[in-house]
């Protein structure tokens, strides 16, 4: 295992056991109105929290807000490159073990994810690797959410 440049290596899927605990921190991404309106109209979630800016101001978080799940659905984006693992023939999303939404994020914001190799177990077709994913709001104390992530990575034959 290395870590440069803020990415953990790890040379195969059987090393991940050997990695656990390792922890890296993504890119600041700034949440844009424009975005959390194009994934409103993805969703059909046109909740007036999340696209009226001028209702919103009047509102119980003084502005618009991004959704929870806008803000889940930005873990590829926000852990791209964190965690490079060799000898894989593909890496799979297994899904989600437990997640939690702690504070709203406020249109303009910026995320990034903080990301701890929990668990790697290994099963008939591959290693299942379980993450700790801690998306920040920059400024704030409080995770805009805090998960536990899944993916099953199959080695090279």
């Amino acid at each position: 295992m290395s870590e440069t440049e803020g990415a953990v290596h790890i040379a195969s899927p059987a090393a991940l056991a050997d990695a656990l605990g390792a922890e890296a921190v993504g890119e600041w991404l700034t949440i844009e109105q424009d975005r959390i309106d194009a994934f409103a109209d993805a969703t059909g979630d046109h909740q007036w929290i999340h696209v009226d800016p001028e209702r919103a101001a009047a509102g119980p978080f003084g502005g618009p807000i991004a959704h929870g799940y806008l803000t889940l659905s930005l873990l590829p984006a926000l852990t791209q490159g964190l965690f490079a693992i060799g000898g894989l023939a593909m890496s799979v999303n297994y899904g989600l073990d437990r997640l939690r939404f702690l504070q709203p994020v406020a249109a303009g914001s910026r995320v990034r994810a903080v990301v701890e190799l929990a668990s790697a177990e290994q099963t008939a077709r591959g290693v299942r690797a379980g993450y700790a994913v801690t998306v920040e709001i920059e400024g704030s104390e409080k995770p805009a959410l805090v998960a536990r992530t899944l993916t099953l990575y199959v080695p090279d034959s």
